[in-house]
C-alpha cells in the first residue's frame, strides 16, 4: 500500500531522516507498520531538531515539501492565493500516486486535502481530526469548513473520519476515537499518593495563550494563600515564556513555582508519577494526551471542560473540572483536598480508565481501518 499523509505538522531533516513534533510523529509510526510506501506532503524548515522532535520510522519514504501558508487576515489570504496553485498541485499529485489517503486535520494543508479529495471518491481514505469535534463549540472559520467537508458524505466518500468524543446526529462516516501514549508494558504499579503533606502540581503544554498557563500560576498561588502547602512546575515552551517568568517573578513565588522547559518524554513521565496533581486550563483541546498520560500514573488531572474532557474525566469522578473563575476553582479544590480518600479513590479511578487506551490497544485499531 502507498500511503499518503497530508499534514500541516511542520517538519525538519538532518542526516537523511525527516523530523517532526514527537507525539504526532510517535502516533504516525504506528499507521506506518502497516504500509508499504509513505508519502509525506507537508512544509518543511531548516532548522535544528529540538528535544521534542523525533523522526519518522519507515525505509521507504517520498518527502513532498510545500510553503506554509495562512488565513488569518486579508494579506496573509493574499499571500496564500499566490501559492495556492502550488498547493493544489502538489497535493493532487499525491493523491494520485497514492493507495490510501490519509489527511491530518484541522488544519491549513488538511482544507486543501478536503478539497481535493473530493476527486477520488473511489480511493480509500481517513481523516484525524485532532481538536475540538464539538458541533456546540467555537471554532475558527476553516475549522468549521474542514468538519463540513468530513460530515458531508456526498463530497467525501469512502472515508472514516476519526473525531474524539461521542456526538449526537453525526454522519455514517464519523468514528468516535482516541489516542494513546504508553503501551501495556508500561503498567508499573502505581502506589497510593498521600494527600496530607506537599502537593505537587504539573503543568504540561505549550506556553501560548490557548493553554492558559498563566491559569495555572495564578491557581497555585491562590491555594498557597488558603493555606495549601502546593508547588508547580511548569513543562513546555513557547512564545509566553518571558512573560510567564516575569509573572512569578511579580508574585515573588520563584521558591515553589518552576518553568522546566522543554522535556523528553522520560523526564515528563517522572514527573506525572512524582506529581499529584497536573493542570490543563486550556480553552480548546481534542484529545488532550497530558489529561491522559497523568492519568495513567495516578496524577490527578484538573481540567476545563472541553472537547472529550468530560468523558475522560467522567464529569468529575476521575479529575477536577475548572470553571475559570479563579476563586470558584480555588474554593473547590479546598474543600476537596481534606479528603485524602476521595482523591485516592479518584486517582485510582483514573488510571484504571486511562491504561485502558494503550498504544497496544490503538495499533489493533488502526490496522482495523487500514485492512
Amino acid at each position: 500500500m502507498k500511503f499518503l499523509i497530508v499534514t500541516h505538522v511542520v517538519h525538519t531533516q538532518k542526516e537523511g531522516q525527516i523530523y517532526g513534533y514527537a507525539p504526532y510523529i510517535r502516533e504516525m509510526n504506528i499507521w506506518l507498520k502497516y504500509v508499504d510506501e509513505v508519502i509525506i506532503v507537508a512544509p518543511i524548515e531548516n532548522r535544528a531538531v529540538s528535544s521534542i522532535d523525533i523522526c519518522y520510522q519507515h525505509t521507504k519514504i517520498k518527502f513532498v515539501a510545500v510553503p506554509q501558508f495562512s488565513l488569518v487576515n486579508a494579506t496573509e489570504i493574499v499571500k496564500t492565493a499566490v501559492k495556492l496553485p502550488l498547493l493544489f498541485s502538489k497535493v493532487f499529485s499525491a493523491m494520485k500516486r497514492a493507495d490510501h489517503i490519509h489527511l491530518r486535520c484541522p488544519g491549513n494543508m488538511g482544507l486543501i486535502g478536503c478539497v481535493l479529495q473530493i476527486a477520488f471518491p473511489k480511493k480509500s481514505k481517513t481523516a484525524k481530526y485532532a481538536g475540538n469535534w464539538d458541533p456546540k463549540s467555537k471554532q475558527p472559520w476553516t475549522y468549521r469548513l474542514q468538519q463540513k467537508f468530513l460530515r458531508n458524505t456526498s463530497f467525501t466518500k469512502n472515508m472514516q473520519v476519526l473525531v474524539y468524543g461521542d456526538w449526537e446526529n453525526e454522519t455514517k462516516n464519523i468514528k468516535s476515537f482516541f489516542t494513546a501514549t504508553y503501551a501495556e508494558r508500561d503498567k508499573e504499579t502505581v502506589l497510593p499518593r498521600t494527600y496530607a503533606g506537599k502537593l505537587k502540581f504539573l503543568f504540561v503544554g505549550m506556553l501560548a495563550a490557548g493553554k492558559r498557563p498563566e491559569y495555572a500560576i495564578d491557581y497555585v498561588v491562590g491555594l498557597r494563600k488558603k493555606g495549601v502547602n502546593a508547588s508547580l512546575d511548569i513543562f513546555g515552551d513557547g512564545l509566553l515564556r518571558h512573560d510567564l517568568e516575569k509573572l512569578i517573578q511579580e508574585h515573588q513565588v520563584e521558591h515553589y513555582i518552576s518553568l522546566r522547559g522543554n522535556q523528553p518524554k522520560d523526564i515528563v513521565q517522572k514527573a506525572y508519577k512524582e506529581s499529584h496533581f497536573m493542570i490543563l486550563p486550556s480553552k480548546s483541546e481534542g484529545w488532550p494526551k497530558v489529561v491522559a498520560e497523568a492519568m495513567f500514573w495516578g496524577c490527578i488531572p484538573i481540567s476545563t471542560d472541553v472537547s472529550c474532557v468530560s468523558f475522560m474525566l467522567d464529569k468529575g469522578k476521575r479529575g477536577i473540572v475548572l470553571s475559570l473563575n479563579l476563586e470558584e476553582d480555588i474554593k473547590q479544590f479546598s474543600n476537596l483536598c481534606v479528603d485524602e480518600i476521595q482523591l485516592q479513590e479518584m486517582a485510582k479511578s483514573a488510571e484504571i480508565w486511562s491504561r485502558s487506551y494503550t498504544t497496544d490497544y490503538f495499533d489493533s485499531e488502526i490496522q482495523k481501518l487500514l485492512h
